[in-house]
């Protein structure tokens, strides 16, 4: 039909564009972030890229969803203010004939979205989730920057290396500061290097000078020495027993059904059931008066979508405290959005006004207490 495939043309410009916009702005404070991050150690400053890359591929379920939202609100909404939603609606036809052709332009995208938040998410935050492990377990010389003061992994040692020759793995002028075992200890030397020992990496400072004191008591104990080894990592790491419930794949999540997992499976599924509550949603609030503007029914949509997403990031929090269960939440939330939106979408095939229906209601009330 003619007025069909106008309305996915215009939609697919439209939604073209949206998507342009908001990526660029999510890339952009992405990047800010993660530079901040960067700065304070928890990933490698040649990963800022990839990190960004990682975190707007997380971000595209709902960036592709706002997108679908948006683009048909401001669609229909042009198309009410130049009076061809008159003339077709005029015509005989609902407005509820619209759907048709809404869900066969937004099918690609939900089918997008649905493997996104399913295969596409666990996979992007499993892999920043390792860049930022493995640059965090790095080990505490390779820390070290020539001319500046260096916090080791576990915050017990401080580090300064005057100048180094990476290659060699040397350095001149160290100096090492240590709060461990109720001991505070200051050690300086000439030179150092790392050597590999069959229990871990080890710091052989050569020529230099240790001052050693207890933190409880006034006794300082000073020393020299020609040779003198600091263990700096070990070998042998300890596996991380727990795996954040975000970074497993959806499979494994069904099969162990833990609250964690499954107020992740909650934020992954309602991404999906999210995009097509929005396509009835975006169709119901999408009807305005040419005189009065499109501006109030905008800022009700974008309400709608934020209060929308921050009921399934809280809805997460109540199925790990059990105030509900995964079925119990996706049912109340969900489920009860649809049936609002199909409400909103009756008033305005029906042309129903709200005062209406309650002097109706009130009427049918009186006429039946009357009766008894």
């Amino acid at each position: 039909m003619l007025f069909h495939s106008s309305i996915r043309q215009e939609l697919s410009r439209s939604f073209g564009a949206i998507l342009i916009v908001l990526v660029t702005v999510v890339m952009t404070m992405t990047l800010i972030r993660t530079l901040g991050l960067a700065s304070r150690g928890s990933f490698n400053p040649s990963d800022v890229m990839l990190v960004m890359g990682y975190t707007v591929l997380a971000y595209m379920p709902t960036l592709l969803t706002l997108s679908l939202f948006i683009s048909i609100i401001a669609s229909l909404s042009r198309m009410y203010r130049d009076s061809e939603m008159v003339i077709w609606l005029s015509s005989g036809r609902g407005l509820t004939s619209v759907l048709p052709a809404l869900f066969r332009f937004a099918w690609p995208v939900l089918a997008v979205i649905a493997a996104l938040a399913l295969l596409v998410l666990p996979w992007t935050n499993q892999r920043i989730e390792e860049m930022r492990s493995q640059y965090e377990k790095r080990g505490d010389f390779e820390r070290i920057e020539p001319g500046q003061f260096q916090e080791s992994a576990n915050g017990a040692r401080v580090f300064f290396v005057e100048k180094d020759n990476s290659g060699d793995k040397v350095g001149a002028n160290v100096f090492i500061a240590t709060t461990e075992f109720g001991k505070e200890t200051m050690t300086s030397a000439r030179s150092g290097r790392i050597d590999n020992l069959p229990n871990g990496q080890f710091l052989l400072l050569s020529n230099g000078q240790r001052l050693e004191r207890n933190l409880n008591g006034s006794d300082i104990k000073i020393s020299e020495f020609v040779e003198y080894g600091t263990q700096i990592s070990v070998e042998a790491l300890n596996a991380v027993n727990s795996v954040p419930s975000n970074t497993r794949p959806t499979i494994e999540l069904l099969e162990n059904l833990s609250p964690w997992n499954l107020a992740e499976l909650s934020w992954r599924f309602g991404l999906i059931l999210a995009s097509f509550n929005f396509i009835l949603i975006g169709l119901a609030v999408s009807g305005v008066n040419p005189r009065v503007g499109r501006s109030g029914n905008q800022i009700f949509a974008l309400f709608t979508f934020v209060v929308y997403y921050n009921l399934l990031n809280l809805g997460q929090n109540w199925i790990v405290a059990g105030k509900f269960t995964l079925f119990q939440f996706m049912l109340t939330l969900h489920l009860s959005v649809f049936f609002m939106a199909l409400l909103w979408l009756a008033k305005s095939h029906n042309n129903w006004r709200w005062r209406d229906i309650v002097r109706w209601r009130a009427f049918n009330t009186s006429a039946q207490s009357r009766a008894t």
